[in-house]
């Protein structure tokens, strides 16, 4: 089984989050699971891979060409594919993942939980969603989406399309055992 995993690439985070990072990267492996993230070398993206390669899984990194500079990519990947621009990268993400792991992340991490999100919402997959709560960093964005809850923009059965944790292993034990008929999607469509 292959968890996208998608988080910063900042170098100039807490080690708090680093570690999580790595932590999370090391148990992923010593449970068989491989990773594909986007291919950096720094921040959460760096950390997971660094624990994932420490105890010798397998890792695809996904990133366009023009980020294969000096630094910039993960040099210990199994295998690294160059898609031609951040949305055949994150197709590709989608593609050859069986569940998502968010980790704290900045604008690009949005992006990505939320589409990810989106198309499990609107039915185009019902692969488990787990969000890593390093620091309590997704705090806010749990008080973000009970607001459309509370404000009638989105259901309340949309916070049972993903989980949340501060516990790597607690993140991994969710994804060993996603039953994907416990998430009937067809209840939170936003068209009806």
């Amino acid at each position: 089984m292959n968890i996208c995993v998608y988080g910063a690439s900042s170098a100039t985070i807490a080690k708090s989050y680093i570690d999580a990072g790595e932590i999370l990267g090391e148990e992923m492996a010593k449970r068989n699971f491989g990773l594909v993230f986007g291919g950096g070398a720094n921040g959460l993206m760096g950390a997971v891979a660094r624990g994932v390669h420490r105890f010798g899984g397998k890792i695809i990194g996904i990133a366009p060409e023009f980020f294969n500079v000096d630094g910039i990519l993960f040099e210990n990947c199994t295998e690294f594919i160059y898609p031609q621009n951040m949305r055949e990268r994150k197709q590709k993400m989608e593609e050859l993942s069986d569940s998502f792991i968010i980790t704290p992340g900045g604008i690009g991490t949005f992006d990505e939980f939320f589409e990810i999100l989106t198309l499990k919402q609107l039915n185009r997959h019902n692969k488990p969603i787990a969000i890593l709560n390093t620091n309590g960093y997704y705090d806010s964005l749990q008080k973000f989406i009970q607001n459309g809850i509370d404000n009638h923009f989105m259901a309340e059965e949309c916070k049972k399309l993903y989980f949340i944790s501060d516990c790597p292993a607690e993140l991994l034990d969710y994804i060993e055992n996603y039953n994907p008929s416990d998430t009937p999607i067809s209840k939170f469509k936003a068209i009806k």
